[in-house]
């Protein structure tokens, strides 16, 4: 008989201690005002803002190439933190062209006007609407930043956010605004059957729908694959602004050689090669025990002005 109470009370304490573990913890409401950046952290059917301690404050100024799609969205937020009507933005096209760093521009260039930006990712969609419960009567100006949002064939997601995008019988409200980036134009996949060769009776219908996403954003900007003048311009831009004293002439030669290894001309493989190119001359600098450093890639010599 005790031993059968002792398995009991043995197994009443782990249901104690289960029921412990999942019950919802009692925290403070995190501080949307001295604060910047946020996360939504999923804690089983809900979830909560956690603060970014250390937001990536980008400086708009590296952004080189991109000058006429960085004033329309310097402009949209503008109007946004002056409470006057504005638009949410999707950027779309090559990856490491800048889309990502030119939102997080926006937090440096606007966070003393009370803007504020919450990153989520695209599984936090659906909690869109609990997110907007949160901020609504906040008095500060509120970006959903989705990066990289994309979906796929059978997902329903995309209809949650296409519905918040445009509001639904809930009025939306004026303080929040999504900026999103994606490789694809219109969010989802486009195959040759959505030209009508597929079963659909109306297949326009269906090409429709998915296109009218993409529609629910008022701005939608196009980034390109850089050519190699403008790769080139980038690259001596990020030169000049880390002082590196290198001839013209060599300096495009090791940046194509670069873009040649990488397989591609962006923003970001030109930032890529500045800091390898940097890292270098720094290292050739350096002696150790009066001995000058020779690592080096066959396919990239030491570099030698």
């Amino acid at each position: 008989m005790n031993s059968k109470l002792d398995k009991l009370d043995v197994l009443l304490d782990k249901i104690e201690a289960l029921v412990d573990r999942l019950a919802p913890v009692d925290e403070q409401p995190v501080n949307l005002s001295d604060n910047l950046a946020f996360r939504w952290e999923k804690t089983g059917n809900t979830g909560r803002l956690i603060a970014v301690t250390h937001p990536h404050l980008f400086d708009l100024g590296e952004l080189v190439g991109i000058d006429d799609i960085r004033d329309e969205v310097v402009r949209n937020t503008r109007q946004f933190v002056e409470s006057l009507p504005a638009n949410n933005v999707l950027l779309w096209g090559e990856r490491g062209c800048g889309k990502s760093s030119l939102v997080k521009g926006m937090l440096k260039l606007f966070a003393h006007r009370g803007l504020r930006v919450v990153e989520l990712k695209r599984w936090d969609i659906m909690a869109l609407p609990q997110i907007i419960g949160l901020l609504r009567e906040v008095p500060l100006r509120f970006i959903l930043f989705c990066d990289d949002l994309s979906f796929d064939e059978g997902e329903g997601d995309f209809r949650a956010l296409k519905t918040l995008l445009d509001g639904d019988i809930e009025e939306r409200p004026s303080n929040i605004l999504i900026y999103a980036t994606s490789n694809r134009r219109h969010l989802m996949p486009e195959r040759m059957s959505a030209n009508g060769s597929d079963s659909e009776i109306h297949p326009e219908e269906a090409v429709g729908e998915k296109l009218a996403l993409s529609d629910r954003f008022g701005i939608s900007l196009g980034f390109y694959e850089f050519d190699q003048d403008e790769y080139l311009a980038v690259v001596r831009a990020y030169a000049a602004s880390r002082n590196i004293s290198l001839a013209d002439e060599k300096l495009c030669d090791k940046a194509l050689k670069w873009a040649r290894l990488v397989a591609r001309r962006s923003g970001r493989s030109a930032r890529q090669f500045i800091d390898d190119l940097e890292g270098r001359l720094l290292l050739e600098s350096q002696t150790c025990n009066g001995i000058q450093s020779e690592v080096h890639c066959d396919c990239y010599p030491p570099v030698s002005s």
